[in-house]
């Protein structure tokens, strides 16, 4: 079976080398992918907004499945396009997308079928938008509506911070995304992430993984797209893991009694609060960093798996999963999540990879014909160790990163700490 990707981040990079160790798969193009394709992969030039752009490289390639990867392309409706085409393909329809490109859709669609969320409104001018904000002070959060490349979002603890957050959304920071604001109540606890795989009707969830949003060490700074990530999560009780996924399995329930056929990842965002687990967000694919150190604990055939989905088979299949802990951490450009420089030559990637159980995922890399990777974005590299317990996972991380170099490289150094510390370290 021949494979096209499209993405070109770690998350891509993660799930192509799954795929690669996969005896259903003959050959793999990635669109457009990055500096880090594995042997064999090709990298392909392509518009993946374009739906019919993607059917024709799958014609020219003799391509018999399509991995969505990003999220943008499935909003756009290019798992659509493709299924329309005949091809199978692992991405919901736009419908089901919109459960994370319209976070109104998916409070409203949460609020219908009593999910529990954080109060919300819904505000289209900004003047309106002010008013409320007088009316519940902070701590608050803002999110822009639409897809803002994990950054729409800005968690409040101060008046001045939301006020400035609404106005940036509707001065036009986020475009299109910020024509609508959500506010929230700001809800207290752990977060956690939970991702299923889902056939339509079908859900079977994966290990649950804990992201670091925040740029700065102490979770200080702006939110990013993720700094570092760990999983399994040792402070999630067994009843908060049976308990998420007992919202994952209504979730996708909900959307069937919407009339929305969905076949791809769910994607649960979760906060532990004092009450029980409540939904932050959802997203409708593999979470990036969180793809990063779920994959490398899947026992199961990763192509196998997202076939199933496709065909609305995933209830045929047992997933097994390792008894390992993973630890991953991001390396990122100086500057990120604001203003920063490309084109840094990354040295130490193969010296990382020599240490047992390290896979280094790029994200924002780009190669050159003599074979040197350089940063090509604000997270150049996914950093990741598993061990056989968590602490030696995360010990194992950092030995890696310490092995690679590049001007401005930059990572938080407290991925995990707090976890090693308790549940009463969120408390403190």
């Amino acid at each position: 079976m021949n494979v096209l990707v499209l993405g070109s981040g770690g998350r891509e990079h993660a799930i192509v080398c799954s795929l690669a160790a996969s005896p259903l798969i003959k050959h793999i193009f990635v669109a457009p992918g990055n500096g880090g394709s594995a042997p064999g992969v090709v990298n392909i030039e392509l518009d993946i907004m374009d739906g019919r752009e993607v059917v024709q490289c799958a014609d020219e390639y003799n391509v018999d499945f399509v991995v969505i990867g990003p999220e943008a392309p499935l909003v756009a409706g290019v798992a659509d396009t493709v299924r329309a085409a005949g091809i199978e393909c692992f991405g919901p329809s736009a419908a089901g997308a919109l459960i994370e490109g319209s976070k109104e859709f998916s409070k409203d669609l949460m609020r219908k079928y009593q999910i529990p969320t954080a109060e919300y409104a819904v505000f289209k001018e900004e003047a309106a938008a002010l008013d409320y904000l007088e009316q519940h002070p902070a701590p608050i959060v803002i999110k822009a509506d639409g897809l803002a490349a994990g950054k729409g979002v800005t968690v409040a603890m101060t008046s001045e911070e939301a006020i400035q957050a609404v106005r940036e959304c509707f001065s036009g920071r986020f475009g299109k995304a910020g024509s609508k604001v959500v506010i929230e109540e700001y809800m207290t606890g752990p977060e956690c992430s939970l991702i299923a795989f889902v056939d339509g009707r079908y859900m079977i969830p994966m290990v649950p993984a804990q992201d670091h949003k925040r740029a700065l060490e102490g979770d200080l700074g702006p939110n990013t797209g993720g700094m570092g990530v760990y999983s399994p999560v040792p402070i999630v009780s067994e009843y908060e893991y049976l308990e998420m996924v007992s919202l994952m399995q209504k979730t996708v329930s909900a959307l069937i009694s919407e009339g929305i056929d969905f076949r791809g990842i769910l994607y649960g965002g979760f906060m532990l609060t004092p009450t029980g687990p409540r939904v932050l967000e959802f997203n409708a694919r593999f979470g990036d960093p969180e793809t990063q150190v779920v994959l490398p604990m899947l026992k199961t055939d990763l192509a196998t798996i997202l076939l199933a989905c496709s065909k609305g088979e995933l209830d045929e299949l047992e997933i097994e999963w390792s008894d390992s802990w993973a630890v991953s951490v991001v390396l990122a450009s100086a500057g990120y999540p604001e203003s920063y420089e490309t084109g840094k030559l990354i040295t130490g990637i193969e010296a990382a990879e020599a240490l047992e159980q390290v896979t280094v995922f790029h994200a924002g890399t780009k190669q050159d014909c003599e074979g040197k990777v350089y940063t090509n974005g604000g997270r150049a590299l996914n950093v990741t160790a598993l061990g056989d317990t968590f602490e030696a996972a995360r010990q194992q991380a950092y030995k890696a990163v310490d092995l690679i170099d590049f001007e401005g490289k930059t990572y938080r150094k407290d991925i995990g700490a707090r976890a090693l510390r308790g549940r009463e370290a969120w408390e403190e």
